[in-house]
């Protein structure tokens, strides 16, 4: 088992979210802590209060993991002043949907950029120098229900997290001579607030129809707190695949086994979509 007592451990995206619930979860479980996000003032409320909480946090820094030469300065810093870390836990990230005639490439970019060049950044930085130290650890890359499923107008998210899933498959068994293991997170539906931020190409969010699927998804969603302890459960247990729900272990599940029920799902989905985002330009048109 990963244990997570007196280990230092770098968790990306903590200023919110799944990032924030699982610093405070690693906290919990003993970890010390190295934390980074691009919201500065989010990230420093964070620290503070892991900090007002009796938790050890070596380092925040803001930082854009997109930005390669930004996350080399962390990881200098970071060895500079605690040594390597032991658990690298990849959880920025951004959500981007859209049908491929409305996306923008800017869309693309940045949604590849942060996703997957984030953590392959991060990984680049931090993970040789565990290797070098030579006693193992533990490297987490969140991915999504995304990353297992062709859902309905996710295909620049999809592309950053089938991306990581790939990825974190080939390191799965890469880094196992050097005592390093890999987890890969797939959650579904997570009430954090990427969801208020989701940019849904060509879209007015405030349209009541937009709004009511929005409620649909958050009715399904778990906690951040909830997903965390998922997270950091199925770091400690060594397994690969962590999901954060039974709806997307279910989903998997029939991919692999019942791919005609896969499929269905998929096309049900789809309609769905495009019912609940087409709805206002339908109202306009009457």
């Amino acid at each position: 088992m990963t244990k997570f007592d007196g280990k230092r451990c770098l968790i990306t995206g903590a200023a919110s979210g799944l990032g924030r619930s699982t610093a405070f979860a690693v906290a919990e479980r003993g970890g010390s802590l190295v934390l980074t996000d691009v919201d500065e003032t989010g990230l420093r409320r964070t620290a503070e209060e892991l900090r007002a909480a009796g938790a050890t946090v070596h380092l925040a820094e803001a930082a854009d993991v997109s930005d390669h030469a930004a996350v080399v300065a962390l990881a200098a810093k970071t060895h500079a002043e605690t040594g390597s870390v032991d658990v690298v836990m990849n959880v920025a990230g951004i959500a981007t949907w859209g049908s491929v005639d409305r996306l923008s490439h800017e869309q693309w970019r940045r949604t590849v950029d942060i996703d997957l060049m984030g953590p392959i950044h991060v990984i680049e930085e931090f993970v040789p120098p565990m290797i070098a130290a030579g006693r193992g650890g533990h490297l987490v890359n969140v991915s999504s229900a995304a990353g297992l499923f062709g859902l309905p107008w996710h295909a620049p998210y999809s592309a950053g997290k089938f991306g990581l899933r790939g990825v974190s498959e080939v390191l799965r068994f890469d880094l196992r001579r050097h005592g390093i293991r890999v987890s890969l997170v797939c959650p579904g539906a997570m009430s954090t607030p990427m969801v208020d931020r989701v940019d849904i190409a060509g879209v007015d969010r405030q349209a009541e129809a937009v709004q009511r699927g929005m409620r649909l998804f958050l009715r399904h969603a778990v906690t951040p707190d909830q997903a965390a302890k998922s997270v950091v459960r199925g770091v400690e247990r060594n397994r690969y695949l962590v999901y954060t729900s039974h709806d997307v272990r279910l989903g998997h599940w029939a991919q692999r086994y019942f791919p005609p029920g896969y499929t269905a799902a998929m096309h049900g989905l789809n309609w769905a979509m495009h019912r609940y985002v087409d709805a206002p330009e339908r109202q306009r048109a009457h």
